[in-house]
């Protein structure tokens, strides 16, 4: 999920978004531990090496039984791997499009991810590895190896040692990280080195990384950033939507703005991580966006197969919501936000459908500002048929009693269960089938949200009340 809604983009990140497949399932509750007395078919251990350069030693012990045929779910970084036997013989293997078949009789598997290899070669990267000083970033996609075939009940151990670092999951008293082989499917980010904060909510924990140092920031200051960010999430929803989250705090030199990138990861706990200028000063996370849209991903369900409009619309259309919830900033703000987004969207898309517009890049403009416009739509018609007693919100808290994935199905059902009568499939058809935006002048002029030679104003609409209580503070209603 990135944030890229029409603000200025990074120049130095060469990042390319692969969320595929189960790589986009696990939103589950935190890993536990599991019940000591079952065996681990495989224990990873991980060795943050420092010289000559910046490195993880991976190591994975595997038991009797154990899966032979791995893989990296993002490939393209290791390249050959050793395979230990007992009798002490060590073959070396070659990685082929990710994938390495263990001869019988391995016991050890061995590699080396050179992470600051790969920083120099390509650049800072999300993914492959970014950071500065003695601290690093990197997704645990790139480096740590899994089994092809994950079965259901297979228990894995993880611990490390040569720095402390932010896992997704939670270690118990001993540093052991007990986890289900799903999750190595989508292993989250990682953070080794850098300092630590903690943010605690009435109903949840945020434990931060920030991996390096900041010219004119605190680190009480990057945590006070990001709980404010996730009170803004608790507008849109009854609670924060997990118990616990991680997030990775990077710095980046010589960007004097807030917020730079952003991503979240649906590891099991999801994990988030942001790039901040290194220059930002604490005045300037008044106007970020970044890190409420990123949390505000948690408050929708995974969407599987895939759709990236629905998904990043929600986040978008809330991200401005969330903000005038808040009283960051004011109603007509918000409003001002969305319309200049909705017009950042339809450049370049005047002629095509919304079918046509979001099949294009999963991460272009079209995709977040005409899901964004979709979500405004859902949540006035909603009111509009509940006397403003139900909206989107209401939604999202069906969809939670019920997974942490859905389909478009699903959620269209959700939408026809609030509104008490058949409403999603007519209101996604009239979006899909016309032109992009379409139904954007006909919305604004019922809610009395008017574009003009001087910006945008509110007036007396048909809809007036409903536009107000939009960015009002959520109905607590029964859920059905």
């Amino acid at each position: 999920m990135k944030a890229v809604l029409g603000r200025p983009r990074p120049g130095w990140l060469a990042v390319t978004v692969i969320l595929l497949g189960l790589g986009l399932v696990s939103c589950r509750a935190s890993g536990r531990q599991r019940a000591s007395e079952a065996p681990a078919a495989l224990r990873y251990h991980l060795t943050y090496v420092r010289v000559p350069e910046h490195a993880l030693d991976v190591e994975v012990v595997l038991a009797r039984g154990a899966p032979r045929d791995f893989l990296f779910s993002q490939p393209g970084a290791v390249k050959t791997v050793s395979a230990h036997r007992e009798d002490g013989g060590v073959r070396t293997l070659t990685v082929e499009d990710g994938r390495v078949s263990l001869p019988r009789g391995t016991r050890v598997l061995r590699y080396r991810y050179a992470l600051d290899a790969f920083i120099r070669e390509r650049g800072p990267d999300f993914f492959q590895g970014s950071g500065e000083g003695d601290a690093r970033h990197v997704a645990g996609r790139v480096y740590l190896i899994r089994p092809l075939v994950v079965t259901p009940g297979m228990r894995v151990e993880l611990s490390l040692s040569g720095a402390e670092a932010l896992l997704p999951w939670h270690p118990d008293a001993h540093g052991i990280y007990h986890l289900r082989g799903e999750d190595l499917v989508d292993s989250g980010f990682h953070g080794f080195g850098g300092r630590r904060c903690q943010v605690r909510l009435p109903d949840a924990v945020l434990d931060v990384a920030i991996l390096g140092h900041f010219t004119h920031l605190s680190d009480a200051a990057v945590c006070t950033w990001l709980g404010k960010a996730a009170e803004e999430v608790r507008t849109v929803r009854r609670g924060f939507p997990h118990p616990r989250i991680t997030v990775r705090v990077i710095p980046v030199p010589g960007h004097p703005g807030p917020s730079v990138f952003g991503m979240v990861r649906w590891s099991s706990p999801p994990s988030i991580s942001i790039s901040v200028g290194q220059e930002a000063w604490p005045e300037d996370f008044e106007r970020d966006w970044v890190a409420v849209h990123e949390m505000l991903h948690l408050a929708h369900p995974v969407f599987l197969p895939r759709v990236p409009w629905l998904s990043e619309g929600l986040a978008t259309y809330y991200t401005e919501v969330a903000r005038a919830r808040s009283g960051r900033q004011d109603a007509l703000q918000a409003w001002t936000e969305l319309v200049g987004g909705f017009a950042r969207g339809r450049e370049g898309n005047e002629t095509r459908t919304m079918e046509e517009a979001v099949s294009q890049d999963g991460f272009s403009l079209a995709v977040y500002w005409t899901g964004a416009l979709f979500a405004l739509h859902v949540d006035v018609e909603l009111r509009r048929l509940t006397g403003n007693t139900r909206g989107l919100d209401d939604v999202l808290e069906w969809l939670a009693r019920r997974g942490s994935s859905s389909t478009l199905g699903a959620f269209g059902a959700a939408v026809d269960a609030i509104a008490g009568q058949p409403l999603f499939n007519a209101l996604l058809e009239r979006h899909l089938r016309r032109p992009a935006f379409a139904e954007q002048a006909g919305l604004l002029e019922a809610l009395g949200v008017q574009d003009g030679p001087n910006g945008v104003s509110l007036i007396p609409g048909r809809d007036s009340l409903l536009r107000d209580s939009v960015v009002g503070r959520r109905s607590h209603g029964e859920t059905p």
